[in-house]
């Protein structure tokens, strides 16, 4: 019996990088595989057409128009989906697999690094020692700075709580904080389990010393925190992005930080790059990362691997592990 067809669309990078070769043997024992690195439907399409199986990212969006083309579709394996392709998929009741959870551990730790960072101010002493600028605490404790603060049994809030939240609860659990959550779709038993509250937006905004945004990015979630939960926030609070920059109004949360009595801890922008020429680069109260929070190589080989364990596992008709399902869509960005 002839092996299917499976066609791996992604960056080239994925395809010459050593330490993901195994997965592509792996795929390669059980599929005819073809690697290819489109960015457009017309680009795709002419080997969509052919392919019994796809994984890829989420782009270019695989629309009803395409699908018609592509009888021998049963299968799709995505690193990550949007929801108008999630809702696509599954209307045609084509199984799916994602692995943007893969992601979350990492975004869980970059989030707790920045968190800790901002706390403690490392960056700031950091830069200080390498230009031999930095100040010693000579009159102790009068000199110490009252910006400088541990995490420990602090008042943190976190909007939403999916996978990239709880994996933050778990991480914040030796600091014993006050965890508060905001998210219209968490279970009362997360909650429980991480020992975290329900809370509104408003109550975040105002009562939490930090603040993690970990919520996607979609049309309902767009500049989630606007001027007034920004001015409402704690002189002294901090404030965490490590999801999506659309989350957050950065011209009212500009306006807050120019005011000085508020951190921001950013890995991600409304455009990226970020501008050479962006205030937020400016700013000694904002400490900024280049969109690395999820992007390492543990994440991307624990995604390729959850990908190819189910491709392998609907090849025999066994359940898959992070099939998708309607009740995730409104966890996908928009």
């Amino acid at each position: 019996m002839p092996k299917p067809s499976l066609l791996v669309n992604l960056a080239s990078g994925f395809f010459t990088h050593p330490t993901l070769s195994n997965h592509w043997k792996r795929l390669e024992s059980l599929a005819e595989v073809t690697y290819a690195s489109c960015n457009a439907p017309d680009e795709i399409l002419p080997y969509l057409k052919e392919a019994d199986a796809v994984l890829m990212w989420s782009w270019p969006l695989l629309t009803a128009a395409m699908l018609d083309q592509a009888p021998r579709l049963a299968f799709s394996g995505n690193i990550d989906l949007s929801q108008e392709g999630a809702r696509i998929m599954l209307a045609r009741g084509i199984p799916v697999s994602l692995g943007r959870r893969g992601f979350s551990p990492a975004v869980a730790e970059m989030a707790l690094t920045l968190i800790l960072s901002t706390l403690r101010r490392t960056p700031t002493y950091h830069t200080a020692m390498h230009l031999g600028v930095e100040k010693w605490v000579k009159r102790f404790p009068d000199e110490i700075d009252p910006h400088e603060r541990e995490l420990s049994g602090r008042r943190v809030g976190i909007i939403g709580f999916g996978g990239i939240g709880q994996g933050l609860a778990r991480l914040l659990a030796p600091f014993e904080c006050d965890l508060q959550v905001f998210d219209p779709y968490a279970s009362d038993a997360a909650l429980k389990a991480h020992g975290a509250r329900a809370a509104s937006l408003e109550a975040l905004a105002s009562n939490c010393e930090v603040l993690v945004v970990c919520a996607a990015s979609n049309p309902g979630s767009r500049h989630l925190l606007e001027a007034r939960h920004l001015d409402a926030m704690p002189p002294g609070s901090v404030l965490v992005n490590v999801c999506r920059a659309a989350l957050v109004d950065t011209d009212a949360l500009l306006e807050r930080l120019r005011r000085g009595d508020l951190f921001a801890a950013l890995d991600v922008f409304d455009v990226e790059p970020l501008p050479a020429d962006s205030e937020l680069r400016r700013l000694p109260n904002v400490y900024l990362t280049p969109h690395r929070a999820g992007g390492t190589l543990e994440s991307v080989c624990r995604i390729l691997t959850a990908l190819v364990d189910d491709y392998e596992a609907f090849l025999k008709g066994e359940p898959r592990r992070h099939a998708l399902t309607e009740a995730m869509i409104p966890s996908l960005d928009g």
